[in-house]
């Protein structure tokens, strides 16, 4: 038989299911409310590939040199080819549609998603790519069942198998099917704190469609119930501005805007949250284990879609953790004294150390929280030190931000006064999830750094045909940045590596040495490079405007500048100053010399065709042949975009839109100015034209395009650059799983658009 029914699949039939079939199976068998499914079975896939003689064929074009890139990316066409392109035999088809059109009336609704007999494994998530698509049709199911067959070969996939020696002709892989639930309200329930393992349940809920939710693509409501009372301890309603819905024409999964009379509306009932409390008791009493679970509610019932152990509560944590108090960020009340962003999540305690000169960072010691203004790259060793961040002025894109984002320390952003609100020295908890800081101390059992969530430390990132990078501010982030599972570093700064040195480039070099200062580089670099490892890493030569050198050691000899940001940076510092230039280009050449050649060097800035050129020679100079070697430019600037044909003729391999600085030259507006912050617009017509302008030039030469601004981030310019054609989007860390699953829609729509 080529399908079983979920009703008759148990745990002990994972080599016939997978690992996803048989947690649904038992949760179905152990009478759960589970929607009605059936498993295309593992030994289904196996008898396609062998009556059609593909096997051997399949299994040898996967048998590659794992480090090699291009092989890796040939091997995975060679088999999405030869899946797809096999028919299904006929009997195979029938059975399977006989029993899709058993699982509901008519044209009905189903999820199809892949099921790896492998998924056992330790990091399994790269045996097999775990593929799911929502709301299939008839007309596409069997096209959707053979894609997940296919997803067995990404390029990820066959990494990881051809490194850890695992044969590929012992992995198969089956396919559940289920009836969609057509969710008004759905989200994820954890049996017990994820980091914690405290007894309690924690629910997160919105509106739609669970994607949103398990995506990030929503912030959902919080709730904290206590598995000892039932009561619900706090209940946080978020902001609830998305939901992903059905669309009732087209049959498509969409992002809709929610309507503004329920954007505040709590989401679950008492009722609801009673039930969920209920099933959360009963499927972790069956697994014997904590549990992570996804859930919907569609009218009036709940429904079980997922069930997985929690794999991120330590080991100390778990049944026995019940005394533990609640943690401060769900017990907000009138010790709260002030409020901001909660730029990175966490609790911590410690003193407040205001730091408003430079020379103050000296003082900040291990467990201290900075208190400052706003952060520079030159304060970066002083925040590895702190337990937390907390700042006056900044965003969730802030240099605060994204630097305690990447090095997972907790921090509150935009105060607005919390430099003149403490007192040096003063102890204080902040709380990096709801954006407050109290004054004293948390109980330390309560204090916590940054988790991911109820999510695997390396999540499986969805197969894209746009590549999802990360951006990655400091070295120290590399292995956190590789966890996410990023197609490689879109951008990586040379800068911070720099500016930590807390001096002038031209005052380091002149008391230590062209050597030390190329070794300083070539370290940062080198930490990234390892981490990702054959992926690639972008690195962008030095791009420090003028104001920030000036605070250095060394930088009163610094231009002053009425706006920095216009002025002696990027590139055009580079050619101006080719001394400092040329051992950044050593640098690389060292780099290129160790065998890291998955590093791409970048250039900031660049106006026209003679910037490139002149860089392309300081490269040749440097022992860097431009003809072996990845590199390419920013495109920051309108006369760079206008100007793309010149500049791909002049030999680049890649663009990259800084979207920043290509926003603010654009509209003439400065983005770090309160008055015009309104007009600010990353999505304006004007700075869409250039981009997709671009865009377009090179995929006629064949410059392959990305973009690693903070615009990379948002839904609408991820739809935007898919859809005009881009090679790939970098985002930073906290983002990334978030744009490959927008990647994946947008992507899928495509398809759909294409076949219609």
């Amino acid at each position: 038989m080529a399908v079983v029914w979920l009703d008759d699949v148990r745990a002990d039939d994972l080599d016939l299911v997978g690992g996803k079939g048989a947690s649904l199976g038992e949760l179905t068998g152990a009478g759960l409310p589970v929607p009605p499914g059936f498993v295309v079975t593992a030994n289904t896939y196996r008898a396609f590939i062998e009556n059609a003689g593909i096997d051997d064929e399949l299994f040898s074009a996967v048998e590659v040199d794992h480090e090699d890139s291009a092989a890796l990316k040939e091997a995975h066409e060679t088999a999405h080819d030869l899946i797809m392109g096999t028919p299904m035999p006929a009997e195979v088809r029938e059975e399977i549609l006989d029993a899709y059109r058993s699982t509901g009336e008519g044209d009905a609704f189903v999820a199809v998603r892949s099921s790896a007999t492998a998924e056992d494994l330790p990091d399994a998530s790269f045996a097999g790519q775990q593929e799911t698509f929502l709301n299939v049709t008839e007309e596409e199911l069997l096209e959707r069942v053979k894609e997940c067959w296919a997803s067995l070969f990404s390029e990820r996939a066959i990494y990881y198998r051809n490194r850890k020696g695992f044969p590929h002709d012992k992995v198969d892989i089956a396919v559940v099917v289920q009836q969609m639930v057509d969710s008004e309200k759905s989200g994820v329930m954890f049996t017990r704190h994820p980091s914690t393992g405290d007894k309690k349940i924690i629910i997160e809920a919105a509106w739609g469609l669970g994607e949103a939710v398990v995506s990030g693509t929503v912030s959902p409501d919080n709730y904290v119930v206590s598995r000892d009372t039932g009561e619900v301890e706090t209940a946080t309603i978020a902001d609830k501005k998305t939901m992903c819905v059905r669309d009732e024409e087209t049959g498509e999964t969409v992002m809709r805007d929610v309507p503004n009379d329920r954007r505040h509306d709590r989401v679950l009932t008492d009722g609801e949250v009673d039930r969920l409390l209920e099933l959360g008791e009963l499927v972790e009493d069956h697994y014997e284990s904590p549990q992570d679970v996804e859930w919907a509610v569609y009218d009036g019932e709940v429904y079980m879609l997922q069930s997985r152990p929690i794999t991120t509560i330590s080991e100390d944590g778990g049944a026995d953790s019940t005394e533990t108090k609640t943690a401060s960020a769900t017990n907000v009340g009138d010790d709260v004294i002030m409020r901001g962003l909660g730029a990175s999540p966490g609790i911590a305690s410690g003193r407040a150390r205001i730091v408003t000169k430079l020379d103050h960072l000296d003082q900040v010691a291990e467990g201290d929280i900075i208190v400052t203004e706003m952060t520079m790259p030159d304060m970066v060793p002083a925040m590895k030190r702190a337990a937390g961040i907390v700042t006056d002025e900044g965003g969730m894109t802030s240099h605060a931000a994204i630097v305690s984002r990447e090095l997972g320390v907790p921090a509150v952003v935009g105060t607005g006064d919390a430099t003149t609100t403490f007192e040096d020295g003063e102890v204080i908890t902040i709380d990096g999830d709801k954006g407050t800081i109290r004054e004293g101390e948390e109980p330390e059992e309560n204090q916590r750094q940054p988790v991911e969530e109820a999510r695997p430390k390396t999540p499986v990132k969805p197969m894209t045909a746009t590549e999802v990078k990360v951006n990655v501010s400091i070295p120290e982030a590399a292995e956190r940045a590789a966890a996410t599972g990023a197609d490689g570093v879109g951008l990586l700064r040379i800068e911070h590596m720099v500016l930590t040195l807390g001096k002038t480039p031209e005052r380091f070099i002149e008391q230590n040495g062209e050597r030390a200062y190329v070794d300083e580089i070539v370290s940062g670099v080198r930490e990234v490079a390892e981490e990702f490892y054959p992926r690639p890493v972008r690195v962008r030569t030095l791009d420090a405007p003028t104001d920030e050198f000036r605070q250095l050691e060394g930088g009163e000899n610094e231009p002053r500048e009425h706006n920095p940001m216009l002025g002696y940076r990027g590139i055009r510092r580079g050619l101006d100053n080719p001394n400092t230039f040329r051992l950044e280009l050593q640098a690389f050449r060292r780099l290129f010399d160790m065998g890291y050649d998955n590093v791409e060097v970048m250039f900031p800035l660049v106006n026209d065709a003679e910037d490139v050129l002149q860089a392309k020679e300081h490269m040749i100079e440097a022992g860097i042949d431009p003809e072996k070697r990845e590199w390419g430019v920013m495109i920051e600037t309108p006369a760079a975009a206008l100007s793309i044909r010149e500049l791909a003729d002049s030999g680049i391999d890649f663009a990259s839109f800084g979207t920043n600085d290509l926003t603010q030259y654009t509209l003439a507006v400065d983005r770090n100015n309160e008055h015009v912050a309104n007009i600010y617009d990353e999505l304006h017509p004007a700075v869409l034209k250039l981009i997709g302008d671009t865009i377009e030039t090179c995929r006629e030469v064949g410059v392959k395009t990305s973009i690693c601004g903070q615009a990379g981030s948002k839904p609408k310019m991820v739809q935007f650059l898919v859809d005009n054609g881009v090679s790939s989007i970098s985002a930073n860390i906290d983002a990334v799983r978030d744009v490959q699953h927008e990647v994946k829609r947008v992507e899928q729509r495509l398809l759909l658009d294409s076949v219609r």
